[in-house]
């Protein structure tokens, strides 16, 4: 019998703790698998990392899981923006660590500048490292482009120099080598890749910054500069509902491609962290809800208010998703950011908890959002779980 669902996995904390896989790891894709090594089900890997290009982390993965992953069942934080085709013309400051100006060119993005080549160009801009700064006064730059948008693919390397320099190509509407006049505002378009205040590695302590806690010092210290809020063009990655959105859209295809007739009807979407992996399952479950009950204007519009301003138009995605997906359930385990080691909570504890919001500034704080549908022990009592709901074996 074909399947009428899709798994959505998260992949650090779920199926990995930094470079090793968890141990309930290999179990649940030997469960997911057929004797050949294929899946019998489509399973799209949902993660907010950034910084690798899709083919290296499919990779990544096919060692960690035993089985093969193809980069087209891989969704990145950034992977969405190939969908923002109004800005690929303009010439874009990006900003992470990894093959930025790589990762960019396969969105589709033609013209961009790296914050090294900003660097260099005007050398006089990154001051706090001491060691880096010129001895002597450099020549004036020329022909250097103006920028016309920022793209944050990750959390860099140098805190310092990338929020100097994103901080300045803001200040300057994009000509950090001319001299300061009136502050610009709104300031250029800004376009945000993973949200995720923290993030589970091998580390004992809980868990390590993401890009989330670099948003919150570049948005701080915006603010403190010019007494304005920074603006965001979008916003993409967990818990964005055009991310998820676009892992329908993969999972359909996979169906599709497996010659698989029978309609995908519900998606499982397994992740450890509350406040991106859960929060963004349960706000696209309201948007799916909304869709089946004839209200697909008002309830997307709706969903999308109590997420981030989008600018996107989904109706790339709109003409090749049909309404099949009915529901978007979200299961949590307890191997990364929630509970490491602490075993399943009860409800009693679950619901007495003080929830603090780790989420991004621009999501309001609804606590029935981070409440997951089901929480687990490890990925292969999520894939049981499911398993058992579906009446599959």
């Amino acid at each position: 019998q074909p399947p009428a669902f899709g798994f959505l996995f998260d992949v650090d904390g779920v199926l990995v703790r930094g470079s090793q896989a968890v141990p309930a790891a290999r179990q649940a894709f030997r469960r997911l698998a057929d004797s050949g090594g294929r899946l019998r089900v489509p399973v799209v890997f949902l993660t907010n990392a950034g910084n690798c290009l899709r083919s290296a982390k499919a990779r990544e993965l096919s060692q960690a899981l035993g089985l093969q992953v193809s980069p087209e069942q891989v969704i990145l934080s950034h992977s969405p923006l190939r969908l923002f085709s109004q800005f690929h013309q303009k010439c874009m400051l990006v900003a992470g660590q990894g093959p930025v100006e790589e990762n960019a060119h396969n969105l589709g993005f033609k013209h961009v500048v790296t914050i090294e080549a900003l660097r260099k160009a005007y050398p006089l801009l990154d001051m706090v490292d001491q060691s880096r700064r010129p001895k002597e006064l450099p020549p004036p730059t020329t022909g250097f482009p103006t920028i016309e948008g920022v793209i944050l693919f990750g959390e860099p390397v140098r805190w310092e120099t990338s929020l100097q320099l994103i901080t300045d190509v803001l200040l300057s509407n994009g000509n950090p080598g001319a001299e300061l006049q009136d502050i610009p505002y709104p300031h250029l378009p800004v376009l945000a890749c993973n949200m995720d205040l923290l993030w589970m590695a091998e580390a004992r302590m809980p868990s390590r910054f993401g890009h989330g806690t670099f948003l919150l010092c570049l948005e701080n210290i915006y603010k403190k500069v010019t007494g304005r809020e920074l603006k965001y063009e979008a916003l993409i990655g967990k818990p964005s509902t055009v991310t998820y959105r676009y892992a329908e859209y993969l999972i359909k295809q996979q169906a599709e491609k497996q010659g698989w007739k029978s309609p995908i009807r519900r998606l499982y979407a397994v992740g450890d962290n509350p406040m991106s992996d859960i929060y963004g399952a349960n706000l696209y479950n309201n948007y799916l809800k909304s869709a089946r009950q004839n209200q697909a204007q008002a309830g997307v519009k709706r969903s999308l208010q109590a997420a981030s301003p989008q600018t996107v138009d989904d109706l790339h995605l709109r003409k090749d998703c049909n309404n099949s997906v009915e529901s978007c359930k979200s299961i949590l385990v307890c191997t990364g950011v929630y509970r490491h080691n602490a075993g399943v909570p009860s409800k009693r504890e679950e619901h007495t908890a003080e929830i603090v919001f780790h989420g991004h500034r621009d999501f309001c704080f609804d606590p029935s959002l981070v409440e997951a549908s089901y929480i687990v022990q490890d990925v292969n009592d999520a894939v049981q779980l499911a398993f058992k709901k579906e009446d599959w074996s």
